[in-house]
């Protein structure tokens, strides 16, 4: 977890979460959307535009889940960071 805006918050890659008021609340929160990403849903039509300005369409399957998890990791301060990952 890491100090964030007043507060604490998770990371994926490079993009903080909301802050939360407490490293625990954090956690729990960065757990949470773990779990969530790894659940089951229905199809979903998608639009994106990629790095080099393109937009694409595509159907993304309900049931194509990413592996997640919460990892606690060291900062180069020392301190610690929770970091909720996105593994394929």
């Amino acid at each position: 977890m890491v100090e964030h805006d007043g507060g604490w918050a998770y990371k994926v890659g490079d993009v903080f979460s909301e802050s939360f008021p407490s490293r625990e609340e954090a956690t729990s929160a960065a757990e949470q959307a773990a779990a969530a990403h790894r659940e089951a849903g229905g199809d979903a039509f998608i639009e994106y535009q990629d790095a080099r300005g393109r937009w694409h369409q595509e159907v993304e399957a309900g049931d194509d889940r990413p592996a997640t998890h919460v990892e606690q990791v060291d900062a180069p301060s020392g301190e610690e960071q929770g970091r909720a990952q996105n593994g394929a």
